[in-house]
């Protein structure tokens, strides 16, 4: 499994140095991940490309050059603050969290499950379910449990 830690702890580092831009290492969970937050609104775009700068045009990604591809992260930024305060890992290395749909729709109605605190107003948690990575509304809608990786405000 790709390393989530790495990703959140390169996007609040970010943040904190109040970057425009971020490259992670592109790999299936981290563009999950990146285009939920997208899509979340914290960050204002996501694109490929190369370990020195976006691509300018399409360029596939193959064995040769898998090692040099990158995610570009737009950070985004309301009023000269960040739009996103802080993103947590929940499921560790050591301790994975996996939830059933009750324990996730417990979370977001202001209840706590097994010790996981529930989500505030204007936070989301993404959860990895065996219909992919989804944010926690999306895998209520669609019936389904599973590993919440991260939280994010």
């Amino acid at each position: 499994m790709p390393r989530v830690h790495d990703l959140c702890a390169r996007i609040q580092n970010g943040f904190r140095a109040r970057l425009q831009t971020i490259a992670i290492p592109e790999t299936k969970m981290n563009l999950a991940i990146a285009n939920i937050l997208y899509k979340e609104g914290f960050l204002s775009s996501v694109t490929r490309g190369n370990h020195l700068e976006p691509d300018q045009s399409y360029t596939p990604t193959t064995n040769e050059n898998v090692a040099t591809r990158r995610l570009w992260l737009n950070l985004k930024y309301k009023e000269n603050n960040p739009a996103l305060n802080k993103l947590s890992l929940v499921s560790k290395p050591s301790k994975k969290v996996h939830f059933t749909v009750n324990e996730l729709k417990n979370i977001i109605n202001g209840r706590r499950a097994q010790f996981i605190k529930p989500l505030q107003p204007g936070e989301i948690a993404i959860v990895n379910t065996n219909r992919g990575v989804l944010e926690v509304q999306e895998a209520i809608e669609k019936n389904v449990g599973g590993e919440v990786i991260c939280r994010a405000s």
